[in-house]
């Protein structure tokens, strides 16, 4: 897939107010400063359509960009940045848990973290939420750029034995990206062209 049109729609943090078009949604998500809004950026072929920030924590709202005219690209915040106000923090998780939990038109959600770290509790915490609710989601590892590929290597298989232990079967879909390098690209977009045939199969679905 090639993205020739990709145009910010709305921002907001009440999920009934989302668009109502019945068009495939994929939701990017992962702790802040992961290299979310930069991933977005590359994949779409656009410097600014996200906008990015040396400043964890900047993505605040839900985010829906319609990429192509028949899908949608959104941008959810960041979970588990600390310097967020308790009350503030309290405020967009709710309205992530509702995204997922009522947003019908979600077919697949990525899951953002940081190949350079080793597994994090609150990656694969959010991972099993995902699992348990039931939506379908792949995990795109960022930043591959950083590290060697030995070391990207040993921390994928240090992700699948922490998800052997929280009872996964096997690990879920994943890809290795580099924003910088434009890494992975090419095959995230070709998963989403894919998911995408099979949902256009379905015209009752959407």
């Amino acid at each position: 897939m090639k993205i020739t049109i990709a145009e910010f729609i709305i921002s907001n943090s009440d999920v009934s107010k989302c668009p109502l078009e019945r068009l495939p949604e994929y939701a990017f998500i992962g702790r802040s400063n992961v290299g979310k809004s930069s991933l977005i950026n590359m994949l779409a072929n656009h410097k600014n359509l996200a906008k990015t920030s040396g400043k964890p924590g900047k993505t605040q709202l839900i985010n829906h960009f319609k990429i192509n005219s028949n899908w949608f690209l959104v941008d959810l915040p960041g979970y588990g940045y600390a310097r967020v106000s308790k009350k503030t923090k309290e405020v967009f998780q709710q309205f992530i848990t509702d995204y997922f939990e009522k947003r019908e038109q979600l077919v697949c959600a990525f899951v953002l973290i940081d190949i350079r770290l080793e597994a994090q509790k609150i990656d694969l915490e959010f991972i099993n939420y995902l699992g348990e609710i039931e939506v379908p989601f792949c995990i795109i590892f960022t930043k591959a750029d950083k590290i060697s590929k030995t070391k990207i290597d040993s921390h994928l298989a240090a992700y699948r034995k922490a998800l052997f232990a929280n009872n996964w079967e096997e690990i879920p879909q994943y890809f290795v990206t580099s924003a910088t390098e434009t890494t992975g690209k090419d095959i995230v977009l070709d998963f989403i062209d894919g998911v995408n045939e099979e949902v256009f199969k379905d015209l009752n679905k959407f």
